[in-house]
């Protein structure tokens, strides 16, 4: 279980809050969504949970079963299960693609990956994503379009096995082929794992086609201010953040 309690913060050279009393619980299987209007901390929330130390807490508390994270760093925070999809993922000119994910996965593991079982594993989830082959050898998301970038993250979530998937606007760069790609492959995942919990950040609806959230949450002045069914975000959608105190959620979830 991923809880988020009366969290607060800011970036770390300003007190004034970004997000102010947070709080929030996200349960095993379970798939929650974060919307609201530009500015409002939803990619804040993201990065804060992972560790980006561009944030630092005011108060409260994030704990992954129970125990708190926030003195981890954020290669620990991995190893307990958080992965984050990046809005914009990085670029590493003269790292590999193979170079960076073996690593990374011989460091959640704690051992070794077989050299010619990981370049088998990789070549069919590649196919799986419907990346080329030849991405395997090319510096990581060097020249790679918004799309390509956004199925190598998937790519990497399958390859690490985390428990808690942050995807921060994976819909973003995506046309409709390559989104429907992508959400097979988290949906697939997710029914394999069946522990593992889904936090989708987005301003639309419609990668919630594919990926079915239990609850979606709309976030405003740095806190939750309510909460609903996918129905909720559909009527966003149609009637926009100034009705909110219309739209038909339940304000009692905790």
């Amino acid at each position: 279980m991923l809880e988020i309690k009366n969290l607060s913060c800011s970036v770390v050279d300003n007190d004034i809050s970004i997000l102010n009393d947070f709080s929030l619980t996200i349960k095993e299987g379970e798939v929650h969504v974060i919307m609201g209007p530009n500015g409002t901390g939803k990619s804040t929330l993201a990065k804060v949970i992972m560790g980006h130390y561009k944030y630092k807490v005011l108060d409260g508390d994030i704990l992954i079963d129970g125990e708190s994270i926030l003195n981890l760093d954020v290669d620990l925070r991995a190893k307990k299960g958080l992965f984050l999809c990046m809005q914009d993922p990085i670029s590493i000119d003269g790292v590999s693609n193979s170079e960076f994910l073996r690593t990374a996965k011989n460091s959640i593991t704690g051992s070794k990956t077989n050299l010619y079982s990981f370049i088998q594993d990789m070549e069919q989830a590649m196919r799986d994503v419907c990346l080329d082959s030849s991405m395997m050898h090319r510096s990581l998301n060097q020249g790679f379009s918004g799309g390509e970038k956004k199925k190598n993250e998937i790519l990497q979530m399958k390859f690490l096995k985390p428990k808690y998937i942050i995807l921060d606007e994976l819909d973003s760069g995506l046309d409709v082929d390559s989104l429907r790609i992508v959400c097979e492959n988290i949906n697939n995942y997710m029914k394999t794992n069946k522990d593992c919990s889904l936090l989708i950040i987005t301003h639309y609806p419609r990668i919630l086609e594919y990926l079915k959230p239990d609850y979606v949450h709309i976030l405003k002045d740095g806190s939750i201010q309510h909460t609903g069914d996918i129905n909720l975000a559909f009527d966003v959608e149609k009637n926009g953040y100034s009705s909110i105190n219309n739209l038909s959620g339940d304000d009692s979830f905790e």
